[in-house]
């Protein structure tokens, strides 16, 4: 394995390699990001033939819980692991993670086992969404990577299409554990794809060492907050001990962790990386963004099975236009910013129109055709789409080399969390005005909306729409730096 430093730099290492060399890379490690991609949504059209299968119904939802509590929190440690072992080791390493974590999964002869599974899928899972994008980063310069973002969108869109469709198709008509079994083979091709190209990408110094104090502060202080919002308002009250318990040890753990970021002579995320502003402008207006973004995705298709009368079955596919609308908004986003200097501009404007968009839905609400529908979101999608590459390029534009994969690492982990808290937050929003999400409602639904389900999604849109506002201010706050090309050196990694 030649990982040797190079005399002239990481940049001129990456930039040997051919067009068709980088693009086998690209494709094998999106193959690895659509392996973690389709375990967050193949699973939850099964849960219920699992709970049939396995007994203890009741723990279904640490099947999901698991995977996303290890997943969220390990995202930015992979970043840091990166940066000290190189990105071919560590990629490795989280698919092997993850596969053997599948294996268990389908293997899982009772609840526990399953659980125990999902969260070893977890921990690799976390690794291949940041790794994915901070590969996409040695490769390609920041002013050509932008092209790259609807490379990642499109895989984002086609794991949330695909996932329901393969998980109820597997259980209903098959079996559950194939859910699991399909990752071996995916994961072995990938693996056989990036071996050889991996091995020119350039090193890293080996001089460094990890914070495994600062990373399980981390690791906990997100778990925490993780179980928190996952069980407020559905297992327990968001008053009750239990949670505010949880908030509350969670926030000590934050401190401490922040504590140890100041203090610990190599901390787990560089405080440069930390104090940059746009670094701290971007990562910020990424979580906002996101939690639009899985807020609607959750949402959605309860809205149209509420006033369009559509099926369980058929109600995935109104996600379409949020989803088409997105890959459109990255891919135009990602090959206009190229040409721009002011590339900022374009999250700003996705984002204001995102914003007004979701204003709309909010004020039709449970007055909507299925066109207009279908209109509006993917004009959200199209808008919130044309942001994701200007926050990740303008991220990864800001550091130098051998922080790429601690930036990526913190973007990918502020992206997750604020998914996670969109789903708190929007729950507690729709059980607060009458919207309950089983089936008795959908039911009540078929024969004509309440005024009180209506209600209930006003608040839910104006909530995206107000989370999406906020991640426009902070990309209007974000200072811009010129993007660096192919002529433009990038500083070797530091010993």
């Amino acid at each position: 394995m030649d990982e040797t430093p190079r005399a002239n730099g990481p940049a001129a290492t990456a930039f040997a390699l051919s067009d068709p060399e980088k693009n086998v890379i690209i494709g094998g490690v999106l193959l690895s990001m659509l392996l973690a991609a389709l375990d967050q949504t193949i699973v939850a059209p099964a849960m219920p033939t699992i709970g049939k299968a396995l007994g203890h119904a009741d723990y279904l939802p640490w099947v999901v819980t698991g995977y996303l509590l290890t997943a969220t929190a390990m995202a930015p440690l992979y970043g840091k692991i990166s940066d000290v072992y190189g990105r071919r080791s560590t990629i490795f390493a989280a698919i092997i993670i993850f596969l053997a974590g599948s294996l268990v999964s389908a293997l899982a002869p009772n609840m526990l086992t399953l659980i125990i599974g999902r969260a070893v899928q977890g921990l690799g899972g976390g690794g291949l969404f940041a790794l994915s994008q901070t590969v996409i980063g040695d490769l390609v310069p920041p002013r050509e990577r932008a092209r790259y973002a609807a490379w990642i969108s499109g895989t984002w869109a086609v794991a949330s299409v695909a996932g329901p469709l393969l998980g109820g198709t597997f259980a209903e008509h098959l079996h559950w554990s194939l859910i699991f079994w399909i990752n071996i083979p995916l994961g072995l091709a990938a693996l056989a794809i990036i071996n050889n190209p991996l091995k020119k990408l350039p090193a890293v110094a080996r001089s460094h060492s990890i914070d495994g104090a600062g990373a399980a502060l981390l690791v906990t202080a997100t778990a925490l907050l993780l179980l928190a919002l996952n069980w407020g308002g559905s297992r327990y009250d968001w008053l009750s001990p239990a949670i505010l318990g949880l908030l509350g040890c969670s926030a000590v753990f934050w401190l401490l962790f922040a504590f140890r970021l100041r203090h610990a002579d190599e901390p787990l995320i560089s405080l440069e990386v930390l104090g940059n502003p746009i670094v701290r402008y971007g990562t910020l207006a990424m979580f906002m963004g996101q939690t639009a973004g899985i807020g609607l995705s959750v949402y959605i298709p309860v809205y149209g099975q509420a006033f369009h009368g559509l099926t369980a079955g058929s109600s995935g596919f109104v996600m379409l236009g949020l989803l088409l609308g997105t890959v459109f908004g990255a891919t135009t986003s990602g090959r206009t910013i190229p040409h721009v200097t002011h590339y900022k501009r374009l999250a700003v404007a996705g984002g204001l129109f995102s914003v007004l968009c979701l204003i709309a839905l909010a004020f039709l609400s449970g007055r909507t055709s299925l066109f207009s529908l279908e209109l509006l979101i993917f004009g959200t999608g199209f808008g919130s789409g044309m942001t994701f590459p200007v926050a990740t390029v303008s991220v990864q534009n800001a550091v130098d080399q051998a922080h790429l994969g601690v930036a990526t690492g913190a973007l990918t982990f502020l992206r997750s969390l604020g998914g996670a808290l969109s789903v708190a937050l929007l729950g507690a929003i729709a059980l607060g005005n009458g919207l309950p999400l089983g089936g008795e409602h959908l039911a009540a639904a078929a024969v004509g909306a309440s005024a009180a389900s209506a209600t209930a999604f006003t608040y839910i849109f104006i909530a995206c729409a107000a989370s999406t506002a906020v991640a426009l201010v902070l990309f209007q706050l974000m200072p811009e730096k010129p993007l660096r090309g192919r002529e433009t050196e990038i500083p070797p990694i530091m010993e």
